[in-house]
């Protein structure tokens, strides 16, 4: 009931939260509304920006209300001033920025530092959309000056309209107070060109990167009639220029960004704004977002819902960005240039859960570069990584760019090179990192060689990573066994059968943390005792040595995705599984605002009991997703909480992303569809849906019974029509399915001590 009031609360608000929003609907590009998620409300703080940008666009751009870093981004809807137009790089909140610029029209007096260049902003002014951001500002004096912006995958267009009567100014900040950069003004073209090699998040790897630059070109349509920098040495002023203009006019500014040179920055412009025309630049960033989101179609649902759905979808395309230019990219992991294409910005241990298998749904064509940019990764700087942003950051645990191999060659995809993704999955298997018996491996540890997977030393010795020894140690162990369970697959479809046989052995290493005592996983020491319990003997979610990795044993209990069979024995049956999970869900153990628990409403259809399932993917979308800048529960996480919902929507879920299946839930409306990439449309209708029918009857796919709670890729992509009956009591519907169990034994079976 709680979920029912928060959802019609939010409904009632939408007005007052999300004004940006039009009463006129008309294409898919109209319903998205690029502020939900900016607000911390009582669902939670999405972390997201309003981003101007076509899908995966080298550089975002976001009016900017306060000074970005790790953990702050840079808007926030609760803040009362707007200090600057910025062209940013930040991925998500905990992640920092690199290679920034930032614009900011004003009037008066010369104002640089943030805290006095702002000015106050109303949001019954401001419209967000992913093809143009507008917003009124108003000076000091009272007056107000009207912004604009419309972008291109690596350069923006932006339009300042100042008061009647009134000079105006444009500041360019390129780089900020304390940090090194450089401008200057071309005293031919007016330009203002600048660089700086700001890696906020540079600590957390291991490389030094001393050719890393973010460039800025800064063009003006009319000529200023004065311009100045003021680059001095006070290191307590940013580095940056300024140009001010006559009295009343309209200027235009044309902002050009690289990671190769100036030069490039000019001949990325040159490309990708080649005039002045703003609305011809917002038509065109119109056309390619709807080309995108119009392949989603819904029927039956209200115009707030639609705007949630299309945000999820507009949010789940921003990345992996691109991080080449023409040909050309700057590799991050040799500090060189090199011919090819690049991504960059993957948040892998969130991402390799949903996002990703979305991509392959709704943006194939990207998934080969995808892939070879995790290739070339590996080739220049000797490792897949974790989380590039742009080069390692040894942020999470296990390698899951293994989970994005394994799905791309399960789902059939041939534009990378194999040679290369076996050695660079075998490695990530079989190399331990530097120092791996030395460092404790914590969260987030400064100056560190590349982590890899942490305590993979002991993992080989032991089947598992002891508490004692690794930080971590039990979550890694778990989404070790998955990686292992990935790396069988790809050398499977390889035709490496030895090394299938070995690694899916190795996967069922999860099996050696099960204590059954708890009927939970629990961490183990390196001389196979159980981990100490602290506080409660009997919640081993409360530990000293715990070794988990944001969350417990509940958290992480059902983690290894290829393995629900197993665990399903291990405890005995299904009903002793789904009466775990009851635990697990009552006991508030389900956090849906961090990724560990996505696929956990979804396991009850392992255990015969899918009309749990259905219920409760219902109560966590109605729960965690609302209609306004406040609508988002935790960090978007690079799209992850986005794609959640969207498959929620559709009534399926990847649990196993790389399996190629897909778990039945509850389809959230009366008919959803989107046409493939290969021309087909896929479809599911939902007879009677409503929210009190939320449990499914019947189900037929292309006009045959459809008895189990799985469909496939292969169904997908042939374009199959999906059809449930949906009812207001549970039935019986897919109750006898059980997962296959894996046909191996563990490698090395850990013998249980006596459970402390």
């Amino acid at each position: 009931m709680a979920a029912v009031k928060t959802a019609a609360l939010s409904l009632a608000l939408c007005s007052l939260l999300a004004p940006a929003i039009s009463a006129q609907r008309g294409d898919a590009v109209s319903y998205v509304n690029p502020l939900v998620g900016t607000q911390r409300s009582a669902i939670g703080y999405g972390g997201t920006m309003p981003f101007v940008a076509p899908p995966f666009a080298m550089t975002d751009w976001t009016p900017q209300t306060r000074q970005n870093k790790i953990s702050v981004t840079s808007y926030n809807y609760d803040d009362p001033q707007i200090t600057g137009f910025m062209g940013t790089h930040q991925p998500a909140i905990w992640m920092g920025d690199y290679g920034y610029v930032t614009l900011m029209p004003q009037t008066g007096p010369l104002r640089v530092l943030p805290q006095e260049r702002g000015l106050a902003y109303d949001h019954r002014e401001e419209e967000a959309s992913p093809d143009r951001y507008s917003v009124w500002l108003r000076t000091p004096d009272g007056q107000r000056i009207h912004a604009e912006m419309t972008a291109t995958d690596r350069c923006a267009l932006l339009r300042f309209t100042f008061p009647k009567g009134v000079a105006g100014r444009v500041l360019v900040e390129t780089a900020r107070a304390g940090i090194e950069g450089h401008v200057a003004i071309d005293g031919t073209t007016h330009d203002i060109v600048g660089d700086n090699p700001d890696r906020m998040d540079k600590h957390l790897g291991p490389l030094a990167l001393p050719n890393f630059r973010g460039y800025s070109v800064v063009e003006f349509e009319q000529a200023p009639t004065n311009e100045r920098t003021f680059d001095g040495e006070d290191k307590t002023l940013p580095h940056g220029a300024y140009a001010e203009f006559a009295a009343g006019e309209t200027v235009l500014v044309r902002v050009g960004t690289s990671f190769l040179s100036a030069e490039q920055a000019r001949d990325n412009l040159r490309r990708e704004l080649p005039d002045w025309d703003f609305e011809r630049a917002r038509a065109k960033l119109h056309a390619t977002w709807e080309e995108k989101l119009g392949r989603l179609k819904i029927d039956g649902a209200t115009d707030a819902e639609k705007t949630r759905l299309y945000t999820a979808l507009y949010h789940s395309l921003l990345y992996p960005r691109e991080f080449s230019e023409y040909g050309r990219y700057y590799s991050a992991y040799d500090d060189a240039v090199h011919n090819g294409a690049s991504y960059t910005s993957f948040s892998i241990w969130d991402t390799f859960r949903a996002e990703n298998s979305l991509l392959t749904l709704v943006a194939p064509e990207r998934v080969d570069g995808m892939i070879t940019a995790l290739l070339q990764d590996f080739r220049e700087g000797g490792w897949m990584p974790k989380w590039p942003n742009p080069s390692y950051t040894n942020i999470m645990i296990a390698t899951h760019a293994d989970s994005l191999v394994a799905e791309a060659v399960r789902k059939g995809f041939h534009g990378f090179d194999r040679e290369t993704a076996w050695a660079a999955v075998y490695k990530d298997a079989m190399t331990p990192p530097d120092g791996d018996l030395t460092r404790r491996w914590s969260d987030r540890e400064p100056h560190t060689p590349y982590e890899a997977r942490a305590g993979l030393t002991l993992y080989k010795q032991l089947g598992y990573i002891p508490v004692d020894k690794t930080d971590e140690a039990a979550s890694s162990t778990l989404e070790d066994s998955y990686d292992d369970w990935c790396v069988a697959q790809i050398a499977k479809a390889f035709g490496r059968t030895k090394d299938y046989g070995f690694f899916l052995s190795r996967s069922l290493n999860d099996r050696n943390l099960y204590n059954p005592k708890y009927g939970l996983m629990d961490g183990r020491r390196s001389d196979g005792s159980w981990a100490p319990i602290g506080g409660e003997r009997d919640n081993p979610g409360n530990r000293s040595e715990s070794g988990w990795t944001e969350g417990s044993s509940w958290v992480y209990t059902w983690a290894p995705f290829h393995d629900q069979a197993g665990i399903l024995d291990l405890m005995g049956g299904a009903d002793n599984y789904a009466a775990k999970l009851d635990q697990h869900f009552a006991g508030g153990h389900n956090v849906h605002s961090n990724e560990p628990s996505h696929h956990y409403p979804y396991l009850y259809d392992f255990a015969g009991q899918p009309w749990k399932t259905q219920a409760k993917v219902r109560e966590i979308a109605a729960k965690e997703y609302g209609f306004g800048p406040g609508g988002l529960d935790g960090d978007d996480d690079c799209g992850q909480m986005s794609a959640w919902l969207l498959f929620t929507a559709f009534g399926f879920y990847s649990v196993n992303p790389a399996s190629g299946e897909y778990m039945i839930g509850s389809p959230m409306y009366g008919r959803m569809s989107l046409k493939l990439a290969n021309g087909k449309t896929f479809s599911v209708d939902a007879e009677n849906n409503s929210a009190e029918n939320m449990y499914i009857q019947s189900a037929t796919i292309n006009g045959r019974p459809l008895n189990i709670p799985v469909i496939t890729w292969e169904q997908i992509q042939a374009g199959s029509h999906l059809r449930f009956v949906m009812g207001a009591k549970p039935s019986q519907w897919a109750a006898q399915w059980r997962p296959t169990p894996i046909a191996a034994k563990p490698l090395i079976a850990v013998r249980s001590s006596t459970p402390q």
